[in-house]
């Protein structure tokens, strides 16, 4: 029986990647509309992250592959991986013998584009592990190819771009292709724009491409025409933000009209239990808020002014209350140190 050989210095990775806030554009960032139509999304990374961590297993142990998220696989095939991000990027990136853990500031499925985070900071640990460098692009765009080609999950490419580039961006859609064009706004008027946003916790949690395939059974031509209404309020939001002049109330109020449009666009987005809490939200004092991601649960960001705040956080003190700040960096390496290894020879 041929012998196991180790190599005793273990090379470990640790990345960093942001979650993203959505406030206008969503769904026009989705092929089958933006390849004819045109889309455009106005977002921005914030400082609530998951970690990966990779390394290669030492060969001790009768299993060759372990991971650890919500539960823990220990495999001797990689076909025998049930996660499919982690199993399709083992395959598209020819990695073998890892220990992967992975953990973060927010729960998965909570519309802050997790699973994308995740698809970013394990794509940047394994070229680590290769020992290969990958720019912001290149992540991005094999993020979209892991998780909607790979995957076959439905849903938009928004989100693999926020947590690759990270900061607040413009990210416009044209057919097969995109454009990132980061905010410019003065910090004063952006630090405003940050107090004023209060995020919140509805304690619902979905499985996004569940969300975005059940809303694609409603009505097309009524989807459409929301979503190209929702396209024009990007740059609305941006001319609210970078002209010093407008009153930065504005932006919430834009918010409360793009919650209003992106109901229409399927059954799925919203439902009673979610509609009160939003209706609570606004009596209280705010001027709009929207439910990040897809729908159907997760986080509820409100744009209120100071001076409605307390009301705001005293209607929704059945909820839990998520401080945040904008974040700039996108995903990052914390820790890399370097190894010798020999792949077993088959």
């Amino acid at each position: 029986m041929a012998r196991k050989k180790f190599k005793a210095a273990i090379k470990i990775i640790i990345t960093k990647t942001p979650f993203r806030m959505s406030f206008f554009g969503g769904g026009t960032d989705m092929e089958n509309y933006f390849n004819e139509h045109g889309g455009a999304v106005l977002s921005s990374s914030i400082d609530k992250y998951c970690y990966v961590t990779v390394r290669h297993l030492p060969r001790f142990f009768d299993y060759s592959t372990e991971l650890v998220y919500s539960k823990m696989e220990r495999v001797t095939d990689i076909d025998q991986i049930d996660h499919p991000a982690i199993k399709n990027a083992m395959k598209m990136l020819d990695i073998h013998e890892i220990r992967l853990t992975y953990e973060a500031d927010l729960p998965a499925r909570s519309g802050l584009g997790t699973s994308s985070s995740f698809a970013v900071g394990m794509l940047k640990a394994f070229y680590a592990l290769k020992g290969k460098y990958a720019d912001k692009k290149k992540l991005a765009d094999e993020a979209i190819y892991l998780e909607r080609v790979l995957c076959n999950e439905a849903g938009g490419w928004q989100d693999q771009i926020a947590a690759s580039f990270g900061g607040m961006n413009i990210i416009k859609f044209r057919a097969n292709d995109y454009e990132v064009s980061p905010v410019i706004i003065h910090p004063e008027r952006k630090t405003e724009l940050n107090n004023n946003l209060l995020m919140f916790f509805t304690g619902f949690t979905r499985l996004s491409s569940n969300i975005q395939k059940a809303n694609n059974s409603d009505s097309p031509a009524e989807k459409i025409k929301s979503l190209d209404e929702m396209k024009t309020l990007v740059s609305e939001a941006l001319d609210i933000l970078q002209d010093k002049h407008r009153d930065l109330n504005d932006f919430g109020r834009l918010l409360n009209h793009t919650w209003e449009l992106k109901r229409k666009t399927g059954k799925a987005i919203s439902n009673d239990s979610l509609d009160e809490i939003y209706s609570r939200a606004m009596k209280a004092g705010a001027l709009g808020g929207k439910l990040l991601g897809a729908g159907g649960g997760g986080f509820f960001v409100f744009y209120a002014a100071p001076e409605n705040q307390d009301a705001v956080r005293k209607a929704m003190s059945d909820f839990l209350y998520v401080p945040f700040q904008f974040e700039n960096n996108g995903s990052q390496i914390l820790y890399y140190t370097p190894e010798s290894y020999e792949p077993v020879k088959s």
